[in-house]
């Protein structure tokens, strides 16, 4: 069951629950309705109206996959992100991979999972959240964000959809001590891939060079394979490829 604690205000959740985590239970939420200095992935900033969305981080402690296999982990946080806004906002949500969280073509939750690891398994795993929940306006330079508010025209209470997100992913990692679940976890996670439909779609290299592919697969660690239009298939790490919506690369 997780247990919340508000902070009325923070640099990045992530950080103050890293400082702490030696001392906090596992299922422990760090919340803050003012985040002056979100990170995201690759070094982005996150831009949240105070009060208005929802920024927190999540800890995990020793959850039931080895570190190789920690991808598990993202694909459950962003399952239940996608469960979440569903449920408060109906259908279109995706996945875009490895973990941020669309509507239609436009972001609506980014995600930071940083993990520390004891051996072959994994001590920790802070799951850091931003979701664009009641904010209207958009004044960063980020290309495509898009809010619940913006999606359905209503506000939305902050806390039940925190404890929907929270309550998801505990359900779904204390799940995943089993190949069973984990099999199913993905194919679940497989289902809610943005632009995994078949088709071949615009990405573009950390050379530069833009491509036509579709999606092939993706490894437990993580890794994206993308089947190119000539049929061949090549692997992808986090930072290698990008996708390009609307002519800009995301």
């Amino acid at each position: 069951m997780p247990h919340y604690i508000k902070v009325s205000q923070t640099a990045s959740t992530n950080t103050y629950l890293s400082r702490l985590a030696a001392t906090l239970p596992g299922g422990t939420v760090i919340y803050t309705p003012s985040q002056t200095a979100g990170r995201g992935q690759k070094g982005n900033s996150w831009e949240s109206e105070d009060g208005k969305n929802l920024t927190f981080s999540h800890l995990l402690k020793r959850p039931p996959v080895k570190a190789r296999d920690q991808f598990y982990l993202s694909e459950a946080a962003a399952l239940a992100v996608v469960e979440a806004l569903t449920a408060e906002a109906g259908d279109h949500f995706t996945v875009k991979w490895p973990n941020d969280v669309y509507w239609q073509d436009k972001k609506v939750c980014g995600m930071l999972i940083e993990s520390s690891l004891d051996g072959t398994d994994i001590a920790t795993s802070i799951v850091g959240i931003g979701i664009n929940v009641n904010q209207e306006r958009f004044l960063s330079d980020a290309p495509n964000p898009v809010s619940l508010t913006n999606i359905t025209g209503r506000q939305h209470d902050l806390m039940t959809l925190l404890k929907r997100v929270c309550s998801h992913i505990e359900e779904l990692v204390d799940a995943l001590d089993s190949d069973n679940a984990r099999e199913q976890l993905h194919r679940q996670y497989m289902a809610a891939l943005y632009r995994n439909d078949g088709q071949l779609h615009p990405y573009e290299d950390a050379s530069g060079n833009r491509f036509m592919a579709s999606v092939a697969g993706i490894a437990p660690d993580g890794t994206l394979t993308l089947r190119h239009q000539d049929g061949t298939t090549h692997d992808y790490l986090f930072k290698q490829v990008k996708h390009i919506i609307n002519e800009v690369v995301l």
